[in-house]
């Protein structure tokens, strides 16, 4: 259909949807009929503890809304404006097309044009009508409430509120009002994570060939007489550099730890939660902490991204969760025979099916500051929407013979954020799992989670995920899906032109094309349960979990990250008492103790043996490239290592602030993890001993490790930092001219501790402030008689305002190791030596 942003309808159609959820809020039934009682008013109070953490208390969840967008502005406005253009597809009216996005996000930082016309064919407003009318009157009313507490904010910085606040974007015409729909499409866009997120630049250029009756195709695609016979999946090469990810947050991802400890860890009555996602630093998908109450209600601790007025991760009274990113693919793509003459038609058991056309406008901004209107019809399939793939190789382009279609689980998965507001009034563990089962929702990640009463931890991937046989991935095959399929492993790619090609939907499946619940991974366990991004099969070694789709992740057949083998030796080493912290037990002070102690497994494992290797005596290497850079050296660079040998001789093995050497071994890993298994290890990997392979180094390799050792020493000496120098000089959080300095590393490395930078150490360090996959929030949960006890951390901080006294403060403290015992209760709030008030209403 026609998008209808070119008639001016968008705003009326907010405005509409905007007063139907306000209507909803008041109790009324129709989502379309009318607007808000002239009586109607919002009201919470805002309490805010140590390092500014707000606590929403309101009536109604319209009020915890509204005091939860208020916090929210008056912390992050400039984010949170500037981000609600990305998901509007506004960028390119304020900043022109060829600028990119400029933070980080799970879409990446695609061209502004590019974000726009994905965002307003993906977010279109069909989908978002059908969005909202699925949703629960409290989501509504909460959403609702968010817009109007957002814009109450920005009238008061408009009419000069605040007046040190928010400078850099304060006067912007940019920042302005919300509906209720920029929330929803908002919290929808977080949906596409794991699929649709990864192919925004493909999906928003897929435009139809210049014409079917000349049957050209589309730029660098062969036309229909030139194109290639394949015979084999072998002879399409496809370019992997130019693979969309299938990982979150792009081709390395972004990832998180959880460990769920049942009462025999323990020792005691109460299970313990440790959550820590590592995610992003700065933009959108930035977590934010709060704590909502409605007296007799609801009463949630924890964080949600921007924009995002849910707890996604987080405790009440009674139960705590976390997530990690799941394995599972949620994506499919489908191969689709278009009808002669015809590229915007496709044959499904040999009949004609015409593709939605949505014809769309995006305002440019140009160098002069007039606006034009830049236009593109993009295309839908009864899949999703068409991806152009030609990049990847000619023959996978859309021409006058074939386009391929995306289908995402998630684009119909409308129950997302239904579970969470389920779970912020859940009293039990079975209630969480129930909740989880009947919802089956969750769009891209694992969960664990622990609850007052109960004995045992929780680990569950049971979500959205595409039904695909194996029967399916063979006979729905061609040449064209296998080289595909080759690339992107575990992903299907499916014949589009058979009806026995379509994802398959179980008894108790949720949504059409879903895996069945039944079908799906969970564990309970009295000593411990954990995710670290591989996969459910060895959420505990002692009961690995198998017999699940391939689609579900690897099982018994791919290696463990070193990151997942330090979390169970973590694990394990606790309850073994060998760990060198008191006792055997996983109490609150040893698991918070052990989790930011910052161990390198990688270091631990083999360390030894590259010194053996590498150091025995130290000899001049003659370095001739560097895989991290990609840079050779003609004529080759001579490198003494007798230094370097020595730095890593005396590291600590550890990543911790005053640990010397830290960075030496991290260049040099980072290089010489770049080898494949086989050839790096000789020890290989083992179903039968996960945690403990692949190890060992491969004496075999010594020259391949002799460059990546050469190559980091040549690094570091270009970065000016001594190779003696510490982890806390090296890696650091820049606020203004101050540095923070931190500890951890990259998972790469088997860190479990993470702050992976995203700058190189010869760019002025490893800086930590713009992180892609860092540790961000962190809680340990416990129940204790009285109340809940939860120690929390947000690394980067409540607020991205350079003049906010909460733009730094809670960094420090997570650089110095000091755990926020977060207020939980009405006593506990009262009584924080922080404590301000803030009552709003209107």
């Amino acid at each position: 259909m026609t998008h209808t942003v070119r008639r001016g309808v968008m705003p009326l159609l907010a405005l509409t949807l905007a007063s139907a959820a306000l209507l909803s809020a008041c109790g009324g039934d129709d989502p379309t009929d009318g607007g808000p009682p002239a009586s109607f008013t919002y009201s919470a109070e805002i309490r805010r503890t140590a390092m500014g953490v707000p606590h929403i208390k309101a009536a109604d969840w319209g009020g915890v809304g509204y005091g939860y967008g208020y916090a929210q502005a008056q912390d992050d406005l400039c984010t949170i404006a500037n981000s609600m253009l990305t998901f509007r597809g506004e960028r390119s009216r304020y900043f022109g097309a060829d600028a990119v996005i400029p933070f980080q996000s799970t879409i990446g930082q695609p061209k502004n044009l590019d974000a726009d016309f994905y965002h307003r064919h993906v977010l279109n407003d069909d989908v978002m009508q059908r969005l909202i009318a699925a949703q629960p009157d409290r989501l509504k009313q909460v959403v609702a409430g968010y817009a109007a507490g957002y814009n109450r904010y920005v009238r008061e910085i408009k009419a000069g509120g605040d007046a040190t606040a928010h400078t850099a974007c304060r006067g912007e015409d940019w920042v302005k009002p919300l509906t209720d729909t920029d929330v929803f499409r908002r919290m929808y866009a977080a949906h596409f994570a794991a699929g649709y997120s990864n192919y925004l630049v493909q999906i928003a250029n897929a435009t139809a060939p210049v014409t079917a009756m000349t049957s050209m195709a589309s730029p660098g695609a062969p036309s229909a007489g030139q194109r290639p016979r394949l015979a084999k999946a072998t002879r399409l090469a496809i370019a992997s550099d130019r693979l969309p990810s299938f990982e979150v947050g792009g081709k390395e991802g972004v990832g998180s730890n959880m460990m769920g400890f049942g009462t025999a860890a323990t020792g005691d009555s109460s299970p313990l939660l440790f959550g820590n996602p590592h995610w992003y630093w700065r933009g959108p998908d930035r977590f934010y902490q709060a704590q909502f109450t409605i007296p007799g209600e609801l009463n949630v601790s924890g964080t949600s991204f921007l924009g995002v007025p849910v707890i996604q991760i987080g405790h009440t009274n009674d139960v705590a969760w976390s997530h990690t990113v799941s394995a599972a693919r949620r994506y499919g793509l489908f191969q689709l025979s278009l009808v002669p003459g015809d590229p915007t038609s496709y044959l499904r058991d040999g009949a004609p099916v015409k593709m939605t056309a949505r014809s769309l406008i995006v305002p440019v901004k140009q160098g002069d500051g007039t606006v034009i209107n830049v236009t593109r019809t993009l295309y839908e399939s009864q899949y999703g929407p068409i991806v152009n793939l030609g990049a990847l190789n000619p023959a996978l382009g859309w021409n006058a013979n074939t386009a391929f279609a995306i289908r995402d689980i998630n684009a119909a998965n409308f129950r997302v954020f239904r579970v969470w507001l389920r779970w912020s009034q859940a009293r039990s563990l079975d209630e969480l799992a129930a909740i989880q089962r009947e919802e089956s929702s969750i769009p891209w990640v694992n969960t664990v989670a622990v609850a007052r009463g109960s004995s045992q931890a929780w680990y569950a991937d049971i979500g959205a995920v595409p039904n695909v046989s194996p029967a399916q991935m063979a006979s729905c095959a061609t040449p064209l899906t296998m080289a595909l399929s080759a690339a992107l492993p575990r992903t299907p790619v499916l014949d589009g032109s058979k009806s026995s090609c379509d994802w398959l939907t179980d008894a108790d499946s949720k949504q059409p094309g879903a895996i069945g619940t039944s079908r799906m991974p969970s564990l309970l366990r009295d000593d411990y349960v954990l995710n670290s991004n591989d996969s459910y099969w060895l959420s505990n070694p002692a009961a690995p979990l198998t017999g699940f789709s391939d689609l579900m992740g690897p099982a018994g057949t791919a290696s463990l990250s070193l990151r997942t083998r330090l979390a169970h030796l973590l694990a394990q080493g606790r309850l073994a008492g060998t760990d060198g912290y008191a006792g055997n037990k996983a109490t609150s002070d040893t698991v918070r103790a052990m989790v930011l102690n910052s161990r390198a497994l990688s270091a631990e494992l083999m360390k030894d043996q590259a010194l053996a290797l590498l150091c025995a005596p130290p000899t001049p290497i003659s370095v001739t490239t560097d895989t991290a850079t990609g840079e050779t050296f003609n004529p080759a660079r001579s490198v003494d290592p007798t230094e370097a040998c020595a730095a890593l001789q005396a590291w600590d093995n550890k990543g911790l602030i005053a640990s010397r050497g830290a960075h030496v071994w991290d260049e040099f890993w980072s290089r010489a993890a770049r080898l494949p298994e086989t050839s790096l290890y000789a020890v290989p990997f083992s179903a039968a001993d996960p945690v403990n392979t692949p190890r060992d180094l491969n004496a075999a390799a010594v020259a391949t490790l002799k460059q990546a050792f050469g190559a980091a020493i040549l690094r570091i000496q270009a970065s000016g930092y001594a190779l003696t120098a510490t982890r806390g000089e090296t890696l650091f959080a820049p606020r203004g001219s101050e540095r923070i300095p931190l500890f951890g590393g990259c998972g790469t490395q088997g860190y479990f501790t993470i702050a992976c930078s995203p700058t190189r150490i010869d760019q002025g360090g490893y800086t930590l402030d713009t992180a892609t996959s860092a540790n961000s929030y962190l809680q340990v949960v416990r129940f204790l008689a009285e109340g809940v006890e939860a120690y929390t951390f947000l690394t980067f901080s409540l607020s991205d305002d350079p003049a906010s006294t909460h733009y730094s403060d809670y960094t420090r403290a997570y650089s110095a190791g000091q755990w926020q015992r977060m207020p939980f209760s009405e006593a506990e709030i009262a009584k924080d030596p922080a404590l301000t008030t803030k009552t709003i209403s209107e």
